[in-house]
């Protein structure tokens, strides 16, 4: 763990790691929520003609949904997708999510955020998601835990993941500095959006991807589940120095 800490300190050259803030992505990581997206992107996609595998959808995950289309059906179309089309096209995809069952609270997570508050951790969240009905959920289901001032969304940023912005939002709205923030992410997108911040970068890898696509975004520690991470997690918040 303590190499992991040096390690993160080297490669930004920050001088002391003292986190403050846990800011957490939420898709795959607040909710188990990834399958229903991953079907809702297939089939919505499919009503444009186009293709989108499970694969791809955890490997978007992160980014917002009208920049996964302009990617995915730029790509197939052979054209460039206006803003007009990719807005109608992810209506479709939020509506096909809406059909899909609830999806759970991603275990472990709640278990976590208790730890981390009584250990003196704020706790915000950082998604490319701007669907209300599920950020309200968010606000709900882990009441008193997640710190409703540093909730950041695809509606209050202008340029989303893999770009620090989201996670750089998430630091002013808390009040930190890269080296007081821990980001927690399932995706590659997403990794890389907390790597760019600045903020020490954890993995969870709670999809299909393989470990080395978080890693070699880099992920300074990965994990399997959240119950793993929450065994480590004191000594994750131990502060450490680069001397």
């Amino acid at each position: 763990m303590e190499k992991a800490k040096v390690a993160y300190l080297v490669k930004h050259g920050f001088e002391e790691f003292c986190p403050k803030v846990a800011l957490f992505d939420m898709d795959g990581v607040l909710y188990d929520s990834m399958p229903n997206h991953a079907k809702a992107w297939r089939e919505s996609m499919a009503s444009y003609g186009l293709e989108m595998s499970e694969e791809e959808a955890y490997a978007f995950e992160g980014m917002r949904g009208f920049e996964t289309i302009k990617i995915v059906a730029g790509k197939q179309w052979n054209r460039e997708i206006s803003d007009e089309e990719s807005v109608e096209m992810y209506r479709v995809k939020s509506d096909c999510y809406s059909a899909c069952p609830t999806a759970p609270m991603m275990r472990g997570t709640y278990e976590l955020q208790q730890e981390m508050r009584r250990l003196g951790l704020d706790i915000g969240v950082v998604t490319g998601s701007g669907q209300i009905s599920l950020l309200e959920r968010v606000k709900a289901d882990y009441k008193g835990l997640v710190n409703t001032e540093v909730f950041v969304t695809a509606l209050n940023i202008k340029k989303g993941k893999p770009a620090p912005d989201p996670y750089l939002k998430g630091m002013q709205l808390a009040g930190t500095k890269p080296w007081e923030t821990i980001v927690v992410e399932n995706a590659p997108l997403g990794v890389r959006a907390g790597v760019a911040a600045g903020a020490f970068t954890i993995a969870v890898n709670t999809g299909p991807l393989p470990d080395e696509m978080l890693l070699d975004e880099g992920a300074d520690l990965l994990f399997h589940s959240m119950d793993e991470f929450r065994n480590e997690l004191r000594g994750i918040l131990t502060p450490c120095r680069n001397s």
